[in-house]
């Protein structure tokens, strides 16, 4: 990738243009009980999605930076989209409504992949109006935060509700993972990258000392007198040396994960280094999905030995489910997606869709493919789209942003 290219995405790991020009050896302690096999619950639809399954149909072009679309699931129907530049906007009817529903860009960082990166509703969010935001602060680093919707004004966030849940300091400017989401345990996952520069100098991923390079799993219902948050007794590092956030290490840049609806099935889309990105598949199991695991990184990017480049020994270490490479296109970039659990589009029903933020390409593959699937390409290159994240609404439908400003929905052909 060039340094012309606009990085949220390198996700972004050269500096970035985000204007709208261009618009921007330790084996994992609890591996073994991590399956490989998929649930076989609610699987693919029998017939393959192609080329010709799926359009975009423009939702709103009147967005800045959008990075990610949700919904707080509570029946209103609304869509809830975060600008990197630190607002979240709300689509209800059919309409961009004007007002934010929240607007913290004076206290966010906006340089390269830096920003309001990732919103969260709490499981209970239709009685207790909580929900979560992961953005960069004005230092650099990493803040997961806490807010509540106005109890008169669902459209608007209660003044004075902030609380900072927890904080991560960062060491570079790239590499801030930033999504957050609640898995079927009620617990909120949190995706840290490896601290940034390049090649992970500090090591940090595989670090169990270290919450970077991470994906994180604490629980916010409770706190101590030193955090605001509680840590799940059943974390694979409590009681043994390792921090006790810590769910699964080895990750580069998670920048995008999701869990599937129909099975708390755990999707990451890693950033690869220069040559490789990968799609990470965690099945969910009575432990939780993926305890423990060891993604890899900085051993290794992809299937492929990174350091060292040669030999470099596997032991202990989760391959991903698939990788794809950077030889054509302009490719630089995973941003993972959402296994689709809607209705509208049958064929694709029961695939993992995910794309790539330079090339612009989006593919699909069956959410109980074995290992190194072949995917299906649903939009090809070319289209000048920078692929910032998908989103999910609550019939599970399918979003895709576009960072030039526009969000897209992904619908039937």
């Amino acid at each position: 990738m060039t340094p012309a290219i606009p990085a949220l995405h390198r996700h972004l790991r050269i500096a970035v243009l985000v204007a709208m020009t261009i618009a921007t050896a330790m084996p994992s302690p609890t591996a073994a009980s991590v399956v490989s096999a998929p649930n076989t619950g609610l699987g693919p639809s029998p017939a393959a999605p192609t080329s010709s399954t799926v359009k975009l149909t423009v939702v709103t072009s009147a967005v800045t930076q959008p990075v990610l679309v949700t919904s707080p699931r509570d029946g209103t129907n609304r869509l809830f989209i975060v600008e990197k530049t630190g607002r979240i906007r709300i689509v209800k009817g059919g309409s961009l409504l004007s007002q934010p529903f929240l607007d913290i860009s004076g206290s966010v960082s906006k340089g390269g992949e830096q920003g309001l990166l990732g919103l969260a509703f709490h499981p209970g969010y239709k009685t207790n109006r909580k929900f979560y935001v992961d953005y960069t602060d004005r230092s650099g680093n990493t803040v997961v935060r806490e807010y509540r919707a106005s109890s008169t004004n669902p459209n608007r966030v209660a003044s004075g509700s902030g609380r900072t849940i927890i904080r991560i300091a960062q060491p570079y400017a790239n590499h801030n993972g930033g999504m957050i989401a609640f898995g079927r345990d009620g617990y909120l996952y949190i995706g840290t990258g490896d601290g940034g520069s390049a090649g992970d100098p500090g090591r940090r991923a595989q670090s169990t000392s270290s919450l970077l390079g991470k994906m994180l799993r604490i629980n916010v219902n409770g706190r101590t007198a030193r955090r605001n948050y509680l840590i799940p007794a059943s974390n694979p590092y409590v009681g043994r040396p390792g921090r006790n956030e810590i769910w699964q290490r080895g990750l580069r840049n998670p920048w995008r994960f999701s869990f599937d609806r129909a099975n708390g099935n755990l999707w990451i889309g890693d950033v690869g280094q220069n040559r490789y990105e990968e799609v990470d598949r965690a099945v969910r199991t009575t432990a939780g999905p993926g305890r423990g695991v060891n993604w890899g990184w900085r051993t290794m990017e992809g299937f492929h030995c990174y350091s060292p480049a040669t030999g470099c020994s596997t032991t202990g270490r989760k391959k991903p489910l698939l990788e794809y490479s950077h030889a054509t296109n302009g490719r630089c970039a995973i941003t993972g997606g959402y296994v689709y659990r809607g209705k509208g589009i049958p064929a694709l029903a029961g695939w993992y869709v995910y794309g790539d933020y330079c090339s612009g390409e989006v593919w699909a593959v069956s959410s109980t493919a074995s290992s190194r699937p072949t995917p299906v390409v649903l939009l090809g290159a070319g289209s000048g789209r920078l692929i910032a994240g998908f989103g999910q609404d609550d019939a599970g439908a399918l979003y895709l942003c576009d960072l030039n400003g526009t969000v897209y929905r992904i619908d039937a052909r």
